[in-house]
């Protein structure tokens, strides 16, 4: 009748959007999931190899997987800051750090030079047709995941400010168990 109908409107959902939020809280969970894990696309190394990620591993460790370009500032700000902390967080947490260049066709010959003048103990791969980046649903960089030592996204993060890389480090010490 009208009244239930206007008190619908003012106290609940109506029928129709009842069924749809029970089928998105059933939902969920499966988007979530299917989510959780690396995806498998193949990038280049710096010197031209193929490799797909579904073969990025850690013995069992944490693996940090870091979105960047030779010209995004931040990027480099953030890669810097973990490089000065790089060497500790490994001996600590076994931690391993793969730096996915997204630069493309016009700028992907400026990353070997600026990786080279770095003092990065990286692995720095190449991603010039955004494929890992459109897989992982990456908009903008600077933007890393951790990924645990059973090949899951536990953790992601999107640009960059100083500091943030201690959060990234608690992170990676809750995905090592320490």
């Amino acid at each position: 009748d009208t009244c239930t109908s206007i008190a619908g409107l003012f106290f609940g959902p109506p029928p129709h959007m009842k069924h749809l939020i029970s089928a998105l809280a059933l939902a969920l969970p499966l988007l979530l999931s299917a989510q959780s894990k690396m995806p498998s696309v193949v990038v280049q190394t710096m010197d031209g190899k193929k490799v797909n990620t579904s073969t990025w591993t850690n013995g069992g460790k944490p693996i940090i997987v870091n979105f960047w370009a030779t010209w995004c500032a931040p990027c480099k700000r953030e890669l810097a800051a973990i490089a000065d902390k790089y060497e500790d967080w490994q001996k600590t947490t076994g931690v391993k750090l793969i730096a996915v260049s997204i630069d493309d066709a016009r700028t992907m010959n400026r990353v070997a030079p600026y990786v080279n003048g770095q003092d990065w103990d990286y692995d720095v791969v190449l991603d010039p047709n955004g494929d890992l980046k459109r897989a992982l649903n990456v908009n903008n960089v600077p933007h890393t995941f951790l990924i645990d030592g059973k090949g899951n996204i536990v953790w992601q993060h999107n640009n960059y400010e100083p500091g943030d890389e201690n959060d990234l480090y608690e992170q990676v010490k809750k995905a090592a168990g320490k």
